[in-house]
Parts: C-alpha cells; structure tokens; sequence
C-alpha cells in the first residue's frame, strides 16, 4: 500500500473529537459533603487535600453535628465525570471553613457553574457560599444532602432562610450516591448553560 493509498482510505474516516472540558464548583460549610460528592462521581481516583482536625482545629471548627469527621479539606478536592462523548465536567471541592475562602477566587476562575451544598441542621454554614456565587454572578444551584435520608427543612424554608432568588433552583440529594450527584450537577449544568445562551 502506497502513502496515497493510506490518506485515501483515512479519508472517509472522521476524527473522533475529544469531549468539551467544564469547569464545575462544589462548595458549602465545614463537613456537609463536598469531598464525599466529589469521591462519589468522579472517574479517576480523586485528588484531596484532607488533613487530620487538630485540637486547634476542633476549637475553631463546630464538630458538635459531625461528631464522626477526622479530617477536613485544607486547599481543594478534584475529580472528573465523562457526561457524554460531548462534553466532561470537571470539578473542583473548596475548603469549607472561612478562614480559607483567600483560596476561592483561584479555585471558581473559568468555572461554569457551581454547587453549593447544604447541611439544613446549619443552614447558617453555606452562607459564604451562597453570598459568593450571588456576587460573583456565578449561576449555582442549592443542594440539600439529605444526612441519614432526612432533611430538617422544607425547600421552601430552605430558600426563604436562604435568600436565594426564584431562579436559583434547590434540591435534595446523596452525596454519597453516584446517581443523586450527578442529577445535581446536571441541574447546575442546565441553569448554565440556558443563561449562557448555549
């Protein structure tokens, strides 16, 4: 076979484009469930940056509701899902405590959309990040992680307590479950797109 021979045959071949990167952020307070959302759907192994709660820690961070958490994220948490052969989320965890919010702005640049995870027994916990995103005119999504399958409020009282406008949608999820994570993010995905216009 000649090398026009191989250009000809090739030639009706089309090439398999790779799927559209997104950047997509998960934020929310201390110890409601963005590291385990992030290691629930990401196909590649993830990337934290937990650290053991020290005694310092414990007594700045409230524990009182997370009796169980040994570690908190220090930096940020990263994991990919593959959505379709279009188009691949990837997704970038912020810490949750305060006084690591000097690291947001580089960690929501470029970023699409964000998801901003609540805990209702806090609910005072997710306002940083909620104020955040509305500032920075970010579209987001509240999701409500549904600890031991309940959630202590109504999506109602939850947007009233919040603040957030009628435009910003509010679910109930699993951040334990693959599945409950994804429709959540594909809530953020839809918002985002539709007011890009795409």
């Amino acid at each position: 076979m000649t090398p026009t021979d191989s250009l000809t045959r090739g030639a009706g071949r089309t090439a398999v484009r790779p799927p559209l990167p997104v950047k997509m952020v998960i934020a929310g307070g201390f110890g409601v469930g963005k590291t385990t959302a992030v290691g629930s759907i990401s196909e590649i192994e993830p990337l934290t940056t937990e650290a053991s709660i020290t005694e310092v820690a414990a007594g700045v961070d409230d524990l009182s509701l997370t009796p169980r958490k040994t570690t908190t994220t220090v930096a940020m948490d990263f994991g990919c899902i593959t959505i379709d052969p279009t188009l691949k989320l990837y997704l970038f965890g912020t810490p949750g405590q305060e006084r690591f919010g000097f690291m947001w702005d580089d960690i929501v640049e470029g970023a699409l959309g964000g998801l901003v995870i609540v805990d209702t027994r806090r609910l005072d916990d997710c306002y940083a990040a909620v104020d955040y995103f509305e500032h920075k005119g970010i579209p987001f999504a509240v999701a409500i992680n549904a600890f031991d399958g309940q959630v202590e409020h109504t999506l109602d009282e939850v947007r009233w307590a919040l603040d957030v406008a009628e435009g910003t949608p509010l679910v109930v999820f699993d951040a334990r479950e693959r599945g409950s994570v994804r429709d959540a993010l594909l809530v953020v995905l839809e918002l985002a797109l539709a007011r890009s216009g795409g």
